[in-house]
């Protein structure tokens, strides 16, 4: 990128927030420090009005605005490609809305652009199987826990865990949202159990904004929260090869069993797992039968030990004394 270009993108950057630190805008570009502070210089001689705030960071000045932005071919194109995304993993609220969003920026590119980007939108499909499970059109909370994020104020939901019996009603901090294992998880200081908690976004029936606004009590980043409850989980790392004849079947379901990585050993495909569940994971592999080896621990062996003899003795039941299946003639 060059200079003139650069420039550029930072005052977009300036006018994208209240106040940038340097060390943004250079960890963006890749730049010292020094050319940020020289770029900036460069920018107030041109006439642009620039605050700065020592140990804070540089702001434009009230009331400077950019005239509108003209979009690039190239990031019109990424935009459709999120748009695809949003439509499969976020809820109804935020796809509606992101939709909306591209009508707006539709309208701003130029004749050909918008005949371009109506005919990548019709080359480009993301397919998400497993939707029974994901329940994303079921849920529709998104859009508010968002804002409650941005309100900071305390939210009551209705949430109903594994475990639980019903659902119970719970006053809650939210501290941010993250998508993995295939849900959207609200992090949050659970005021009931006094404790960080893992809230999946599909299992809340019900969200209510309060006008109690929480402090700024809570310490580190949304990530580091992340790592402290997935540590505090019972979990237990097992090791399996599958034929690779299922290597397909593999790279569609092993995200939902906490799958941790993989190698090619010969005709095996040998993977590791994280799991919270013996009897829970000893049942998928049962079904997988002689293509699925456990190579650790000991423990799961002796659950799918367990189970495969009570599936054993079920069906020796329905052979019949002269030992021909219900099946035989």
């Amino acid at each position: 990128m060059n200079r003139i270009d650069r420039l550029t993108a930072i005052l977009i950057q300036l006018q994208s927030k209240h106040v940038t630190k340097a060390k943004e805008i250079a960890d963006r570009f890749s730049i010292s420090l020094r050319t940020v502070y020289r770029d900036i210089r460069a920018l107030e001689e041109a006439g642009v009005p620039i605050g700065a705030e020592a140990g804070v960071g540089y702001f434009l000045v009230s009331g400077y605005n950019l005239p509108p932005i003209m979009f690039t071919k190239e990031e019109a194109n990424s935009m459709i490609m999120a748009e695809k995304l949003m439509q499969k993993f976020s809820d109804k609220t935020l796809s509606k809305q992101y939709t909306s969003a591209m009508y707006k920026i539709r309208s701003v590119l130029a004749s050909a652009d918008k005949d371009h980007l109506t005919r990548l939108e019709n080359q480009i499909e993301v397919f998400q199987p497993m939707e029974n499970i994901l329940n994303i059109e079921e849920s529709s909370f998104l859009s508010q826990i968002q804002d409650c994020l941005g309100k900071k104020k305390v939210i009551r939901i209705t949430y109903q865990g594994m475990n639980d019996k019903k659902a119970i009603p719970r006053n809650v901090e939210p501290i941010g949202i993250c998508y993995y294992a295939n849900h959207w998880h609200l992090i949050a200081y659970c005021r009931l159990r006094e404790d960080y908690r893992d809230f999946r976004i599909d299992r809340i029936s019900s969200i209510e904004l309060t006008k109690t606004i929480f402090s700024e009590k809570h310490q580190g980043t949304l990530r580091d929260l992340i790592k402290k409850l997935m540590s505090s989980q019972q979990l237990y790392k097992v090791t399996i090869r599958f034929d690779k004849s299922l290597e397909s079947y593999l790279n569609k379901y092993k995200y939902l069993y906490g799958f941790l990585e993989e190698k090619k050993i010969d005709s095996w495909i040998e993977c590791s797992f994280y799991i919270n569940s013996y009897e829970y994971f000893a049942k998928w592999l049962l079904g997988l039968g002689e293509k699925a080896d456990i190579i650790a621990p000991e423990k799961l062996i002796q659950y799918v030990f367990k189970l495969s003899n009570k599936l054993h003795e079920q069906y020796t039941k329905k052979v019949n004394p002269k030992n021909k299946t219900l099946t035989d003639k």
